[in-house]
């Protein structure tokens, strides 16, 4: 019988401990290590109990969960999801965490919903498995925290909308899309991006991600154009497709169901792409579990246009752009820090400076 995946649960609340052990404890594949109330007393436990997985809280005492996460990914990476009621204008500091090393993220619910709490137990499980599953190699922060451009240099950016970039990533896709978008030129074809993630981090994630590059990226709006030198990221409770109008493409978001248990899906963005923009286009595949992206990059390589799927060596979870792989549908499959200088050379662009 293989071994359970040990959790170490990290929070200040005895109430949100009891309830994450129950949950973790009532899984026949997870066990609870132990628990703790701060980060020195998880400091600790870490070299005492060995665990496999840590949930963290970002509200910590004495020492909050940033820079917990900070040190343990210097000292000892290991897989650690955040667990936080976080919400609103904090969304910000999930971010941070993602962006220091952490694997992944949960709302906690309010713990007086029955329905809530049933559907939080499911992800936490689902996430804690996914977590241990991952090659330690892969935790690390992100080294970028910003890029400066020179004020001086004009942009030469044209509003040509005759090429389309699309973008597909979960689980990893956070510091991954950090990684491809700082390094892409202000001279990059339109881009639309879909990242699985909450309805309030999609706006904050994209201001982050126009911090980090040289091209102008935001939150997308429907009905608005898609202009060479701009990204568009799907909003975290709407799927993201593209549609022609006149010279231009467009965005166009819905509200309507969830595709391979997604809203926003990458299928649903890539199916549009391969639809609206054949031979005219690029398909792109980042690390993330489950199989969403994976029938839609096929569409579009099918529809005359080039595919990349990241590679496992540098995949967070190889789940979306392994699919995609066993499916033929990625031309090429790249490590992560490849895949930007192969869209340059798609495009005929050169990689940012």
């Amino acid at each position: 019988m293989p071994d359970k995946i040990k959790v170490l649960i990290i929070d200040d609340s005895a109430i949100v401990r009891q309830v994450l052990a129950k949950i973790i404890n009532s899984h026949p594949a997870m066990t609870v290590a132990g628990t703790a109330a701060d980060p020195y007393i998880a400091r600790d436990k870490i070299k005492q109990l060995n665990p496999d997985v840590l949930t963290l809280d970002v509200e910590m005492p004495r020492m909050d969960g940033h820079q917990f996460l900070r040190n343990l990914m210097r000292l000892h990476p290991m897989p650690v999801i955040m667990i936080s009621s976080l919400a609103g204008k904090r969304t910000e500091a999930k971010l941070q965490a993602l962006k220091l090393g952490a694997v992944d993220f949960i709302h906690k619910p309010p713990l007086t919903s029955t329905n809530r709490l049933d559907l939080f137990a499911d992800e936490v499980c689902k996430k804690i498995k996914h977590a241990a599953e991952i090659d330690k190699e892969h935790l690390q922060a992100t080294s970028t925290d910003h890029v400066t451009l020179d004020a001086g240099q004009p942009a030469t950016v044209s509003r040509k909308n005759n090429q389309v970039l699309a973008i597909g990533a979960s689980t990893g896709g956070t510091i991954a899309l950090h990684n491809l978008m700082n390094r892409l030129p202000q001279n990059t074809p339109g881009t639309v991006i879909v990242q699985h993630i909450p309805g309030s981090f999609s706006g904050p994630f994209a201001k982050r991600l126009d911090a980090l590059s040289p091209m102008k990226i935001k939150e997308a709006e429907d009905g608005e154009n898609i202009l060479q030198g701009h990204a568009y990221v799907a909003p975290g409770t709407q799927h993201l497709t593209i549609y022609k109008d006149g010279e231009f493409y467009r965005c166009r978001l819905a509200d309507t169901e969830p595709v391979n248990r997604h809203r926003p899906s990458v299928d649903v963005l890539f199916n549009s792409v391969a639809e609206c923009a054949p031979k005219n286009s690029m398909g792109v595949i980042l690390t993330g579990m489950g199989k969403d992206g994976a029938n839609g990059l096929l569409c579009i390589k099918n529809s005359g246009s080039p595919t990349i799927a990241q590679d496992k060596a540098s995949s967070v979870v190889w789940g979306m752009p392994g699919s995609a792989v066993a499916l033929n549908a990625a031309d090429e499959v790249l490590p992560l820090d490849d895949i930007a200088h192969h869209i340059c050379s798609q495009f005929s662009l050169k990689l940012a400076a």
